[in-house]
């Protein structure tokens, strides 16, 4: 933590890379959370609070940037007047049918060695993989781009399923509301977890994910598939799983009969509604034990289930590995949330039994 406070006192720059047609999320997303990171400086009389970061705009030129959905940004220097950065995020804009800016690239090239950190964002990955960086390395990409992406950079080991991953000095993203997990946990990387989850905090995040986390989510997945009779049933599951889920109690909720709510659930879901929360409940137990500090027996009561002893049994039946064996498979995650290139990580497969 020491080195936390000492770090705050020199603010990191980080330089947002500004296009035509950017999308304004993978802009605005990261940098709501650096301007906010901020450490509290025991050292200082009254105790105030440093910034962590500088946020700064860099455009290709010095000319105002219009995003995607409309908005018209002015960047602070361009390409030719940046001054070194910690950090550059690339959210570069249009790139279907179009070759990378040459002046991006050529500058990304000649700042690599001397930056810290390069992440893509979204649609970023054409102009960071154009430069060479990222060949032979594991890149993020949203999984509208990835065929054309794999296509266009064959030396890039295309992950179109998770949200954000790290290798060597290079970051890559799926972009979207990614962006803010992605920027998260980089702070936490910096500054600690503790930092990272107050800010979260104070962003209304619903929770800080990991980078495995699939880009297709279990809880969007489950409201896609629901029906209007279910409404938003689905979604309030998730959100409560260390509730009393029977099927009595989800019956009630939905102002069903237990044995008409049951027979309709299935029809809609393809499964019971007892299997249904057991499924939510161990994929959620997965992402809470890559955090070394949660026990199996926390891990299991947050989560509903009656024991330790259920909880090892019911992941057993579904994973194929027992927790304790689940967890040391994935030691080498980072625990700030990054994830390894995907061979370093081999994650078992789930069965639905």
């Amino acid at each position: 933590m020491a080195e936390a406070f000492a770090a705050a006192m020199d603010p990191k720059t980080i330089g947002l890379i500004l296009a035509e047609q950017i999308t304004a999320v993978d802009l605005m997303g990261p940098a709501e959370v650096f301007s906010r990171a901020t450490i509290r400086r025991i050292d200082h009389p009254g105790a105030c609070e440093s910034c962590c970061y500088r946020v700064m705009t860099i455009g290709i030129n010095a000319e105002p940037c219009v995003t995607e959905c409309g908005i018209v940004i002015r960047p602070h220097v361009d390409l030719e007047n940046a001054p070194p950065v910690d950090t550059v995020f690339v959210a570069s804009g249009r790139s279907d049918g179009e070759k990378p800016n040459r002046k991006l690239v050529k500058w990304l090239k000649q700042r690599a060695a001397n930056t810290r950190r390069i992440a893509a964002l979204g649609r970023g990955i054409y102009a960071l993989a154009a430069t060479g960086l990222l060949d032979e390395r594991q890149a993020v990409i949203h999984w509208r781009f990835a065929k054309d992406v794999a296509s266009r950079f064959p030396k890039l080991r295309v992950n179109p399923s998770n949200l954000f991953v790290k290798d060597g000095p290079c970051y890559t993203c799926a972009g979207g509301s990614a962006a803010i997990d992605f920027s998260l946990a980089m702070v936490e990387e910096d500054y600690g977890r503790q930092v990272a989850l107050v800010l979260a905090r104070e962003l209304l995040v619903h929770v800080k994910r990991p980078g495995e986390e699939e880009q297709y989510s279990e809880a969007l997945k489950f409201q896609v598939q629901s029906s209007d009779r279910f409404g938003e049933l689905p979604a309030w599951i998730l959100c409560n799983l260390n509730q009393e889920l029977s099927v009595e109690a989800l019956s009630q909720k939905a102002c069903m009969s237990p044995r008409n709510f049951s027979r309709l659930f299935k029809a809609a879901f393809g499964e019971t509604p007892a299997e249904f929360v057991a499924r939510a409940r161990v994929s959620e137990a997965r992402k809470r034990l890559l955090i070394p500090r949660n026990s199996i027996e926390s891990v299991a009561s947050s989560l509903g289930f009656k024991s330790a002893d259920v909880f090892s049994r019911t992941f057993e039946r579904m994973v194929g590995i027992r927790p304790s064996t689940y967890r040391g498979s994935l030691a080498n995650v980072a625990a700030n949330g990054f994830i390894k290139p995907q061979q370093e990580v081999q994650e078992p497969s789930v069965t639905h039994g």
